[in-house]
């Protein structure tokens, strides 16, 4: 069981790849803060200052302006993620994002999975208007 979601970005993959693994930058578009630079082996520790909420991702993966993947948990007890950036041209990529691990057997699954999807594209939508646009969307989301 995984869900993939994919938007295009008006920036290069670097750009984009970079937004994701500086903690300076992951701010503006999705957790309100990172622990640290994300690099494969560490655990990152990521915090959602609206929610008083915090968790931990580890990184399993980190393929240069290509393709991050972590699990969430630090000890990969949880779902594994996939960001594929793919590039079009010198300034445009598409992004791919891949979660997998679901349980199948939960009894809630379809209302997990869409859960998930709508976060992976609220999310996306967040760091296109971030990059493209200079804008801050990441807050606006009321649960």
């Amino acid at each position: 069981m995984f869900n993939i979601t994919k938007m295009k970005i008006d920036k290069p993959v670097s750009e984009v790849f970079e937004a994701f693994v500086d903690p300076s930058r992951i701010g503006g578009f999705w957790f309100s803060s990172s622990s640290e630079r994300w690099e494969e082996g560490k655990v990152i520790t990521l915090r959602y200052d609206e929610y008083e909420a915090q968790g931990e991702i580890y990184i399993t993966k980190i393929d240069l302006n290509k393709k991050i993947v972590f699990h969430w948990g630090a000890n990969e007890e949880g779902n594994k993620v996939t960001i594929i950036l793919n590039e079009q041209g010198a300034s445009k990529s598409i992004i791919e994002i891949s979660e997998e691990d679901f349980n199948e057997n939960d009894e809630n699954i379809i209302s997990v999975m869409l859960d998930n999807k709508e976060g992976w594209v609220y999310m996306l939508t967040c760091l296109k208007g971030y990059l493209e646009y200079g804008v801050n969307l990441r807050a606006s989301l009321i649960h």
